[in-house]
């Protein structure tokens, strides 16, 4: 979701990498019923709470999956696919399983603390969320690699001093800027990472997030989406309850809760992909003279509620004050996440904004407050010292990003040797186009691209993703076989 951020075709050739001395087998546990996930067989590690604490030595288990059907036994790829700030339900059958089968590598995935399965504490109170962080969660996806690695020298018998597999790191938007960062901190443990759509930069205030909006929807989209938010907010004063409930959202009784749900709606067509679901009934209300208010609160209704699953419930301080442990608290957890550590506060800028100037910073620190109590607020200057923000000096990270996401002004967009950036740009490439295709969501089995306004462009980050990851693989297998 837009709230929560949440949030690879082309074929190279591959030398295989293998000693040679073990005839390559495979095993396979065959695709899910749906297609739609590799595996959504649940396995378990004890995972330790606090990793920065010498007296704690509290464990929880930590949800992960595998999906081994590709892997050159013993000694091929290991894919990590970070999951980042929601569920972790099984491995998707995105663009990765491609690269997967390409280089004959393993895929596993691991829960982010806190969420889906993975909660530590059975309430989700604010003193029990101290250990939710991304330097927490870079320490869990470093004690499990650990485990993993011992856990595949057990599975095919390898003893005494052996090689580890090779590891390559994926992530897409919050799990994409997890990715950069464990490389940075644990370049050991990884040959290179994938940062696809990867937040790296955190926020204070984010009015360039918006300006994007505008800039995607194109100036007759833009002007018509303006007025919009013009007679919403002379609505919400003139006939609130009947506005609310021609959006289905009559359980937001804050209006600046209802104003940053009628925003972020409009911000999903874009960073997912579906860009004409919006633009194309608004701009035709506007031309004549329909009513525009009803033209979006149908989009809300239909694209939004009906396609993507977005419910306002969502932005309603009810739910997200609610400490129980329920499949929807995520929505809790991340924003504890934001008024922490990245902020990222989607305020209108100063002038021509799309969204309301009622959402702007005192909204957010009030809603930080609402929720977690005084003294919560987002260090913001501290994570960008911590891990660089757009300055990451990290190595062997591809940095992707679709050119109408509003959250690629939250990346890495210019380019090196040692980090490389690819914008995919079409007209309905949005957040991790790159491992989703189009549009983002629903998920589209492979990312197939065929649906991309520009399939071109698309595979032609594909293939140099494909080729960092053939170069860095190779180098890293250099590197172990020499340490030998």
């Amino acid at each position: 979701m837009a709230t929560a951020i949440g949030f690879l075709i082309l074929s190279l050739s591959y030398l295989s990498l293998s000693h040679g001395l073990v005839k390559p087998r495979r095993i396979s546990h065959g695709l899910s019923e749906s297609g739609k996930y590799l595996t959504r067989d649940e396995l378990w590690f004890n995972q330790t709470l606090d990793h920065f604490s010498p007296y704690d030595h509290r464990r929880f288990r930590q949800r992960y999956y595998e999906y081994l059907d590709h892997l050159r036994v013993p000694d091929g790829p290991i894919f990590l696919m970070i999951c980042g700030e929601g569920p972790c339900n099984g491995i998707p059958n995105d663009y990765i399983s491609v690269l997967a089968k390409k280089f004959e590598a393993g895929v596993v995935s691991l829960e982010h603390r806190y969420y889906g399965k993975s909660s530590p504490f059975n309430s989700l109170a604010t003193e029990n969320l101290k250990y939710l962080s991304s330097k927490q969660a870079l320490s869990d996806l470093a004690a499990f690699r650990g485990y993993y690695q011992e856990s595949l020298n057990v599975k095919f018998n390898r003893t005494g001093k052996v090689d580890d597999n090779p590891w390559f790191f994926f992530g897409a938007s919050y799990s994409g800027a997890l990715s950069a960062w464990f490389r940075l901190k644990f370049p050991h443990l990884t040959c290179g990472s994938l940062a696809s759509s990867a937040v790296v930069r955190a926020v204070y205030e984010f009015p360039e997030f918006d300006q994007q909006i505008g800039e995607s929807a194109g100036p007759e989209c833009k002007a018509a989406l303006q007025e919009t938010n013009k007679l919403v907010e002379l609505a919400l004063k003139v006939n609130n309850k009947a506005l609310k409930a021609l959006f289905n959202a009559t359980e937001l009784d804050v209006d600046g809760d209802f104003l940053y749900f009628v925003a972020d709606a409009q911000v999903m067509a874009f960073q997912y992909g579906n860009p004409d679901k919006l633009c194309v009934p608004m701009v035709e209300a506007k031309k004549n003279g329909g009513d525009l208010v009803e033209a979006y609160a149908k989009y809300v209704r239909e694209y939004c509620f009906g396609v993507f699953g977005l419910s306002a419930k969502t932005y309603s301080r009810k739910h997200l004050l609610d400490t129980a442990i329920t499949p929807e608290s995520s929505d809790r957890l991340w924003w504890f996440q934001v008024c922490t550590e990245v902020a990222y506060f989607q305020v209108a800028p100063a002038n021509d904004s799309i969204r309301s100037h009622q959402v702007n910073t005192e909204y957010h620190l009030d809603l930080c407050k609402s929720l977690f109590g005084k003294g919560v607020y987002p260090e913001v200057d501290a994570t960008n010292l911590y891990y660089g923000g757009d300055r990451i000096a990290g190595t062997k990270i591809i940095f992707t990003n679709g050119s109408q996401d509003p959250w690629r002004h939250a990346s890495k967009q210019t380019s090196s040797p040692d980090l490389p950036s690819y914008i995919v740009k079409c007209h309905n490439c949005g957040h991790g186009s790159d491992l989703r295709g189009c549009p983002q969501s629903p998920l589209i089995i492979e990312g197939d691209s065929k649906n991309c306004s520009s399939p071109d462009a698309v595979n032609k980050v594909r293939q140099h993703i494909v080729e960092h990851i053939d170069l860095w693989l190779s180098e890293c297998r250099g590197v172990l076989r020499s340490s030998i």
